[in-house]
């Protein structure tokens, strides 16, 4: 231990100066007015970036109770896709390798078998000829391609990992889309919400958001939810790690001076529940769903360029909704992403609410088909310090190690 106690009580001290000098007693209050006040709609710049779809309201239900009904759907089908992280060579190159994998429940071994890999590679030389066309093994089960990164002076690893991930994806959505009856829930956002952001970090990433491979990227997803919406199967993404600041923002834009880090913090400000022993943690809390037609979402929204990709059904259909939902029990918020061809039905919305209310009181997290695909695509540690090696051995170049590598071992 580096911290003697007296370290530690000092630390603790100043925590308490902050606390006699930060009192967040009105956030709840602060909070519901927010909700009850700006969300109905949320606007910024003349346009409308949030509102409910159907009541506005905060609800609950009994964890055991949720747990125990029928699931709404008689399959339901989940997507992933991991990485080994972005590496770079020191002959230049920088590549990142993503694989992605479905799960079904009840189980279905032969599409649990099936596997889409992609490397995505960016060189500094211009001559550099790659073969692109997918490749096939174990009997067909599975596939891998390579895709070369358009060049960029920054922001490489981030271009690599984010083009391998989505494309990995997306194209192993859409190469299995037809096995999906009844609901297919991605581990993550509904669109490729990286990729779409960086039309907003910087010119040179905005720039290339539109180029061919980034926008082959977007409509893989453009695609996948219109096959899916024309066969009325639903479809979402479930969102571990929510963090967008679009209500937020909004609020101070429209001078409501929010305290809150993010969208996230304010819901859980507002779905945490309150007892006189601690928190409750017997009830799952989530509100209504939402449409979202700023920040990235704005992209696919009805009046957004979808990145110059065809549209083929109502632009409304693409919309993203969404809703949050909070579990005491780990004191965590999720957010669900769905496309308002399927929520702005109803019966629909409630089917696909139940489902995730269903499946994250039994979990106690995420879906169990979303955590299974997870399990599938997820590159080990061990297996990513054997790829880098091995491309080591094949590129005749060592990868450019850091002072974490040489820390922790290749492997971190």
């Amino acid at each position: 231990m580096t911290l003697d106690p007296v370290h530690v009580d000092g630390i603790a001290d100043l925590a308490g100066r902050l606390a006699r000098r930060v009192d967040d007693t009105d956030h709840d209050d602060l909070a519901r007015t927010a909700f009850e006040e700006f969300l109905d709609p949320l606007r910024a710049d003349g346009r409308t970036v949030i509102d409910p779809l159907g009541e506005r309201r905060l609800r609950s239900v009994p964890v055991d109770d949720v747990a125990l009904i029928d699931s709404p759907y008689p399959t339901v089908h989940g997507l992933d896709s991991g990485t080994i992280n972005p590496t770079t060579f020191k002959n230049g190159l920088v590549l990142d390798v993503a694989h992605a994998a479905m799960a079904a429940e009840p189980s279905d071994l032969d599409l649990h078998r099936a596997r889409s890999l992609v490397t995505t590679v960016h060189a500094n030389d211009p001559t550099l000829a790659l073969g692109t066309d997918w490749a096939r093994r174990d009997e067909g089960y599975f596939r891998n391609k390579i895709l070369h990164a358009p060049r960029v002076n920054r922001y490489a690893e981030g271009v690599v990992h984010a083009l391998a991930l989505y494309l990995a994806e997306s194209s192993h959505a859409l190469e299995h889309a037809d096995v999906v009856d009844d609901c297919l829930l991605l581990d993550g956002p509904l669109y490729p919400k990286e990729l779409l952001n960086w039309q907003d970090r910087d010119a040179e990433l905005g720039a290339l958001a539109t180029e061919a491979k980034p926008r082959a990227i977007v409509e893989n997803y453009v695609r996948l939810v219109e096959r899916l919406l024309d066969r009325d199967v639903a479809v979402a993404g479930f969102v571990k790690n929510p963090s967008p600041k679009l209500i937020t923002r909004t609020l101070r834009e429209n001078g409501v001076d929010a305290p809150w880090v993010d969208d996230t913090a304010l819901f859980t400000r507002l779905l945490e529940p309150d007892g006189d022993e601690g928190r409750p943690t017997d009830r799952l809390t989530f509100t209504n769903w939402f449409r979202s037609r700023g920040g990235s979402d704005r992209t696919l929204a009805a009046d957004g360029d979808a990145l110059g990709v065809d549209r083929r059904r109502d632009p409304a259909d693409y919309e993203v909704t969404f809703f949050v939902v909070y579990d005491p029990r780990e004191d965590l918020c999720y957010r669900v992403e769905a496309p308002a061809g399927l929520t702005r039905d109803p019966d629909a919305r409630d089917r696909l609410t139940r489902q995730i209310l269903r499946d994250v009181a039994t979990a106690r997290g995420p879906p169990p088909v979303v955590e299974r695909a997870d399990a599938l695509a997820r590159i080990g540690v061990d297996e990513k310090a054997a790829l880098r090696r091995k491309f080591e051995e094949r590129l005749d170049s060592p990868f450019v190690r850091t002072y974490d590598d040489h820390r922790w071992g290749e492997e971190f």
